[in-house]
């Protein structure tokens, strides 16, 4: 008898994710565990759930002793946020950020870099124009 065959990285992650979608309510991490089936440690699932709502992958909001969980947004915006998270880290993990970024545009296709100008021109104007 072999030992439990590991999950592929994010396979957890795309699991609970689905089931919180699924629901289409908040869930608590016990929800969630039971939803799974049961078979993994609950911690595994309270730790997934906590660093799910850190990436901005997902929102929690206090009950009682615990947290409800839903997704931060419909799958679009949650694949957004968990990619950008991820870029972040890694241009956080590197030691020239300006050599990395200038790699990196140079690698995109034109209607990437056309619209990552376009990206950074409405940043601009969001600056420049009066608050509310």
């Amino acid at each position: 008898m072999g030992s439990p065959r590991r999950r592929d990285r994010g396979a957890l992650e795309a699991e609970i994710l689905a089931a919180l979608g699924a629901a289409g309510r908040p869930m608590t991490p016990r929800q969630v565990h039971t939803e799974l089936g049961g078979a993994l440690a609950y911690t595994t699932v309270m730790t997934t759930l906590a660093r799910l709502s850190e990436k901005g992958a997902l929102t929690r909001e206090r009950v009682g002793r615990s947290y409800s969980y839903r997704p931060a947004g419909d799958q679009q915006t949650v694949d957004a946020s968990v990619t950008a998270r991820r870029m972040r880290r890694l241009l956080d993990a590197g030691t020239d950020r300006n050599v990395a970024l200038t790699r990196f545009v140079a690698e995109l296709e034109p209607e990437d870099e056309q619209l990552l100008v376009s990206l950074l021109r409405d940043l601009d104007a969001d600056k420049d124009s009066p608050g509310p």
